[in-house]
């Protein structure tokens, strides 16, 4: 993927602008893997030998994911991959 390709993109679940992050790149400075995230509703969407993975939840597969994205937690600045989601791992949820 181009990384000038990321202004061209925007959340399928809610429109908002993506971050991205960058793991990998070839010569030609494209990204091979990275993670584009949405900071409004919390979703990631990977991307995998330069493709952005950007279907919807229930058509994504998190077996499949899983194995991939984990191995880029320890670049995330403490968040956790959980559910299609990047969630804080410091933040406690209270249950009563």
């Amino acid at each position: 993927m181009h990384p000038d390709f990321i202004h061209q993109l925007c959340c399928p679940f809610d429109k908002k602008d993506l971050q991205l992050k960058v793991f990998a790149t070839d010569t030609n400075n494209h990204i091979i893997e990275g993670l584009l995230s949405c900071s409004h509703c919390s979703r990631y969407y990977p991307i995998i030998h330069g493709v952005p993975i950007m279907s919807p939840d229930e058509y994504r597969e998190w077996q499949l994911e899983a194995p991939i994205v984990k191995q880029w937690e320890h670049k995330l600045e403490g968040k956790k991959f959980e559910s299609f989601r990047l969630e804080n791992s410091n933040i406690k949820v209270e249950t009563k």
